[in-house]
């Protein structure tokens, strides 16, 4: 299939309809054969339903494909040959995705890298070298654009295929800092996904439509370092619904930014300790030729049992399951400030993997004076230890 310019407009004027997401779009085409007839049928259907769903006219869809096209953005539909396989295979599929930089990555098979913001040293460490083979063994990297691991990962992968995925419109890029990244990103190729509109700036609730998207754009999905109210869970979650792998790097179990993968590693996802480990998992599913595509299992018994998983409508409202996740989930991923305090940030490197201190240096950028002052501070108080080879690790937290 390939949408005419009219029948693209039409379309991107039905998702864009307040009330009318994934399913409702599929269920809308399916009853009455084309968007067009769909945005016809709207008022009347609407109206008896007691509601009002008014479309964008067609200059403002307009307006919204020319402002994307100025940013070298365009609108993939599902069905058509450039849109992801992996992605349109997945219950709840965006109709049309926005796509900056090379399509043809989202036809590649992929894994999806996930976890911590508040990321230590060791974590990001083991991040890079993960993302690194994985791109050497020829699958692309598929990520949030996050702080911590997610843009360590889109970093490490940069030279192989990288594909980040976000929570707002294309030119609405969060956190802000990273807007550079997404310039390297597509400068070396890779490609940069959006499901919201252009102008769009993201909410909480809008960072789990995103994860779905990750997971559903791979094959399998790695978590690294994600705590037990992580937002990095409910990607986890997304992919174990899609029949897809997961895995999870195991941790301390003093580092409370471990407890999210064990518990998931102890309900059964694939422990990775290793880039083999992903590579055994990933390599027979992927079919001849390199499509994207390969065997996808059913759900496991265990997917959705644990209480901090969202359950997420994407059809105009967020059904909480737990609201407190909710509430902290979007606090973190919305409101967080960047602007840490140099003794938070060396802090939040740490963690009961012993690491050295020139890697703290580097990762946090803060100079060596600085980490040495603080680190001895941290020894006085009891809440690191010193170990050979200039390594120290956290024992407790301040």
């Amino acid at each position: 299939m390939q949408l005419t310019d009219a029948q693209r407009l039409d379309w991107l004027r039905l998702i864009r309809t307040e009330g009318v997401g994934p399913r409702t779009f599929r269920g809308l085409i399916n009853r009455f054969g084309s968007a067009a007839a769909a945005l016809d049928a709207l008022p009347d259907l609407t109206k008896r339903a007691g509601k009002r769903a008014l479309p964008p006219t067609k200059a403002e869809a307009e307006r919204e494909i020319a402002a994307a096209a100025r940013l070298g953005v365009r609108f993939l539909a599902m069905g058509e040959t450039a849109y992801p396989k992996a992605l349109h295979a997945t219950d709840t599929a965006p109709p049309l995705i926005a796509v900056r930089g090379d399509p043809a990555l989202l036809l590649k098979p992929s894994v999806a890298m996930v976890g911590s913001r508040n990321a230590s040293t060791a974590g990001l460490a083991f991040t890079e070298r993960l993302t690194r083979g994985l791109g050497e063994a020829g699958l692309v990297v598929v990520s949030g654009l996050a702080r911590g691991i997610d843009a360590r990962a889109h970093k490490a992968s940069l030279a192989t295929g990288t594909v980040a995925v976000l929570a707002g419109g294309q030119d609405r890029i969060y956190p802000e800092s990273h807007a550079g990244l997404v310039e390297e990103i597509v400068g070396a190729g890779g490609a940069v996904v959006a499901e919201m509109p252009m102008g769009w700036v993201p909410r909480g609730r809008d960072f789990p439509r995103r994860n779905r998207i990750i997971s559903g754009l791979s094959l399998g999905t790695v978590v690294i370092e994600a705590a037990r109210r992580s937002g990095s869970l409910i990607t986890a979650r997304f992919a174990l619904e899609q029949g897809r792998e997961i895995f999870a790097v195991p941790g301390s179990p003093l580092d409370p930014r471990a407890e999210g993968t064990n518990d998931l590693i102890r309900q059964g996802a694939t422990l990775v300790s290793d880039v083999a480990h992903i590579l055994s998992v990933i390599d027979p599913l992927i079919e001849p030729g390199g499509s994207s595509m390969g065997g996808m299992r059913d759900r496991p018994e265990w997917a959705g049992t644990s209480d901090y998983w969202d359950e997420i409508d994407l059809d105009g409202t967020t059904r909480i399951a737990s609201a407190p996740l909710f509430e902290a989930f979007e606090q973190a991923e919305a409101g967080e400030d960047e602007a840490r305090d140099d003794r938070a940030r060396l802090i939040a490197a740490l963690s009961p993997t012993p690491v050295r201190t020139d890697e703290l240096v580097r990762s946090t950028g803060l100079p060596v004076r600085i980490v040495q002052t603080t680190l001895l501070e941290l020894e006085l108080d009891g809440c690191i230890e010193r170990h050979g080879s200039g390594t120290v690790s956290l024992i407790r937290s301040p």
